[in-house]
């Protein structure tokens, strides 16, 4: 090739490269690609909602039977019910954990995305409260964990240093009284907001409630700091009746099954967890009407008739037993057959070749027709149902104890029956099959005052029932390591990781590679080391 025809190939290279340089941006830019000014950070509320709300087993396996709400047989509950490693026990340990972090995630981009925006107000102070819903489960379940630093990969904090509790709770305090404060009804309303539709008023409400629930938290490490939150919830306004109860519907027909019905209605689980027989015990001997809204014995006999997961079962009164923590079927001096009150099994149905009998089919299950779908007519197959958040009841209650402790929170015996009319009534919330008749709830309600006496005890247990009733169990087992109430009795079983109730979850054992200095800096906190029975800050 001669000079003349390497010049006008090189000169026509040229022309080529400059060309394209030219439009290098555009060719190079994915024209379906968004950025952080187009992109709508409702979305993200959404999603931020929905992922703290679906606890499926990161509630079910411990926390649920450590406060004896629900009690099983089956190995892989024994985690939970009889405190020995069982059933992924390592995945389990870090779920809420792991869960809550991708939560604050989306909480803290959302708060990226609306910083500094005015059309934005209101879901910017909405996500920070979010964020503060989201980590006070987290803190609360294993102790110092990141807060400050959470959530800011993209500040290339890849390693948030953990926090001290203490710290945390003074931190989630002052930005709820910011937050809050910042709520402004006349400006922008969430399009994706799953707890209240874009309601401002609500969200105050909520806020203020949820200040409240931190601020007891406090009672016992640093009363001070527990008066002046919750008598400034209390001025605030907190919520006002059962329409401000924050839920979550799932919607399994669109991809969003519920996680709990869907852990529950696994075979096995659904064969044989059944309520606890320290929370029916305590139903029946105060005659409590939501007994047979949310219990029910298997309808028909054997094997076969316990595992149908379509038929719901009978719920008459009077036939609601629930089972005891602790035992198994295993045959030996634990098994269930051995356990006192035991009331048989029920027997093969001979019309199904090949039938048992069931010997749990006489214990009391969560009602079919409540808890595994939302619609009126019974189809579990939907696994839509509703995820509750905080409440009302729980908000009156903790009202209450405020106020028995003397601080200027209203009226505690007023509280009390507020709390007890809204318990009641809001398992119509999660499905119209649970409703009582208002006489019956009225009558319950008159026959259970709150006796000053007694009374910490009474509104803490109430806190307990509820809390199981709805299917809370987080923090069904935080407030019950908070006020000591109901007085549970520890299991008793072999090889296991502790002789009493776990008082905190430890560490997920991913933290040693993901966060070594940080898990060394949380166990350093822990008097007793990362044990479950060692206590988090505030647990005195």
């Amino acid at each position: 090739m001669n000079k003349q025809v390497l010049r006008g190939c090189f000169l026509s290279l040229m022309i080529c490269l400059s060309a394209c340089t030219k439009d290098f941006d555009k060719i190079n830019t994915d024209p379906n690609a968004t950025t952080a000014d187009q992109f709508n950070p409702n979305f993200l509320l959404a999603q931020t909602q929905l992922t703290y709300s679906q606890t499926g087993y990161s509630q079910l396996l411990f926390q649920s039977m450590w406060s004896q709400s629900l009690a099983s047989t089956f190995s892989y509950y024994g985690n939970g019910d009889k405190y020995i490693q069982s059933g992924s026990f390592n995945d389990y340990i870090g779920r809420v954990y792991n869960e809550g972090y991708i939560a604050e995630t989306y909480a803290q981009e959302t708060k990226n995305l609306t910083d500094g925006k005015s059309q934005y107000t209101n879901i910017n102070k909405i996500a920070a409260i979010m964020k503060v819903l989201i980590l006070q489960r987290v803190t609360d379940t294993y102790g110092d964990v990141p807060y400050s630093e959470a959530g800011m990969a993209k500040q290339e904090i890849f390693f948030p240093k953990f926090d001290k509790q203490q710290d945390i709770y003074t931190a989630m305090l002052t930005d709820l009284d910011a937050a809050v404060g910042g709520l402004e009804e006349a400006k922008d309303k969430p399009s994706s907001d799953l707890f209240y539709s874009g309601n401002i008023a609500q969200w105050k409400r909520f806020g203020y409630s949820l200040m409240l629930r931190v601020a007891m938290r406090l009672t016992k490490a640093d009363p001070a700091t527990a008066k002046k939150y919750a008598e400034k919830a209390f001025a605030g306004g907190t919520m006002s009746g059962i329409v401000d109860n924050a839920k979550v519907k799932t919607d399994n027909a669109n991809g969003y099954a519920n996680a709990i019905v869907t852990a529950l209605l696994t075979t096995d689980d659904f064969r044989e967890v059944r309520w606890s027989k320290t929370l029916i015990d305590f139903m029946k001997l105060t005659a409590d009407p939501r007994v047979s809204a949310i219990a029910e014995i298997t309808a028909g006999n054997g094997k076969a008739a316990n595992e149908n997961e379509k038929k719901p079962g009978d719920n008459t009164y009077a036939l609601q037993q629930g089972l005891p923590n602790g035992y198994d079927l295993n045959g030996g001096a634990t098994d269930i057959m051995t356990a006192p009150g035991y009331p048989g099994a029920t027997p093969a149905d001979p019309s199904l070749d090949k039938d048992s009998p069931a010997p749990l089919g006489k214990y009391s299950r969560p009602r079919l027709q409540v808890y595994y779908t939302s619609t009126d007519n019974f189809n579990p197959v939907n696994k839509s149902t509703i995820n509750m958040i905080l409440t009302y009841g729980e908000t009156e209650l903790l009202l209450a104890e405020a106020s028995i402790r003397g601080w200027n929170t209203g009226v505690a015996a007023a509280h009390y029956a507020n709390a007890l009319h809204a318990d009641i009534a809001s398992l119509a919330q999660i499905n119209a099959e649970a409703t009582i008749n208002t006489d019956e709830e009225n009558a319950y309600v008159n026959a259970h005052p709150l006796i000053t006496a007694n009374a910490l005890q009474q509104i803490n247990t109430e806190y307990w029932v509820e809390t199981s009733t709805l299917f809370m169990f987080n923090e069904n087992w935080t407030n019950w390591r908070r006020s000591g109430y109901p007085a549970l009795v520890p299991v008793k079983y072999t090889a296991q990781f502790d002789s009493q109730i776990p008082r905190r979850v430890i560490y997920p054992i991913t933290l040693t590679a993901t966060n070594p200095n940080g898990l060394a800096s949380g166990i350093a906190s822990l008097a007793g080391g990362d044990k479950f029975s060692s206590r988090v800050w505030w647990d005195k």
